[in-house]
């Protein structure tokens, strides 16, 4: 184990998850009115009807494929009966046409925060940086998934990526096996701990919510001013 090995595939993971929770608390605790995706709808709509819905559903089958690939072990895959190549195929595949769909959204997303005047001028100098991390994340992300298993001879990034990454969680994280990855999983590897560590700062904070408290606040009560008492006009003649 070299040096660089170590500090890249054990000390950085750490360092980001560090951040990455102790950012959201803070943010919670300092930024709690700022916990919001500052919406721009009011200021442009057409380009966010046909962006938001791409990269949305990409994003989403995205991340569920991470969570299948990374979280869920080879052997449980195999022990429910589903075979290597069928596991291959739809993960690329799905895999395929979800980051297209996430990147050319993003795309649509970037394009309309840089062109319309208001929704440029609302965008911080963290959210730029977030749009320029997320894009190269997305961008590696797929460029291995095609170089690797479409164009190459294909790459079970399940027997070194998917073991390093859940030997985080365990205290015991191996970073030989990240060191045998191709490159470009390794580089959209680490764009992803960036992503996670800048997270916090980020409109991105909003993913980590729910409106669950609209389930129990009381109901909000609209009353007509001319309910309240002296606020009605007085009317002269006889449409009094």
């Amino acid at each position: 184990m070299n040096t660089l090995d170590l500090l890249l595939w054990v000390v950085a993971p750490y360092v980001a998850l560090t951040v990455f929770v102790l950012g959201h608390v803070w943010r919670y605790r300092y930024d709690k009115f700022g916990w919001t995706t500052r919406s721009s709808q009011m200021y442009e709509s057409r380009l966010l009807r046909i962006g938001s819905p791409l990269f949305h559903f990409g994003i989403l089958v995205v991340i569920l494929g991470h969570v299948g690939g990374l979280v869920i072990p080879k052997s449980w895959t195999e022990a429910a009966g589903v075979s290597e190549e069928a596991y291959h195929v739809v993960a690329v595949v799905l895999g395929t046409i979800a980051g297209v769909c996430t990147l050319a959204g993003l795309a649509i997303l970037i394009y309309r925060r840089r062109t319309v005047g208001p929704v440029f001028t609302a965008t911080t100098r963290n959210d730029k940086l977030m749009y320029a991390v997320l894009a190269l994340t997305i961008v590696l992300g797929l460029a291995a998934t095609v170089l690797a298993n479409i164009v190459g001879g294909g790459y079970d990034y399940r027997t070194t990526i998917s073991p390093w990454f859940r030997s985080i969680f365990s205290f015991g994280p191996d970073p030989a096996l990240m060191a045998q990855a191709p490159l470009l999983f390794q580089l959209h590897a680490l764009s992803a701990l960036v992503l996670f560590a800048i997270w916090p700062f980020t409109r991105l904070v909003h993913m980590l919510t729910a409106p669950v408290g609209y389930l129990t606040r009381p109901y909000v009560v609209y009353r007509s001013r001319e309910d309240v008492a002296g606020s009605r006009p007085a009317r002269r003649g006889w449409a009094g």
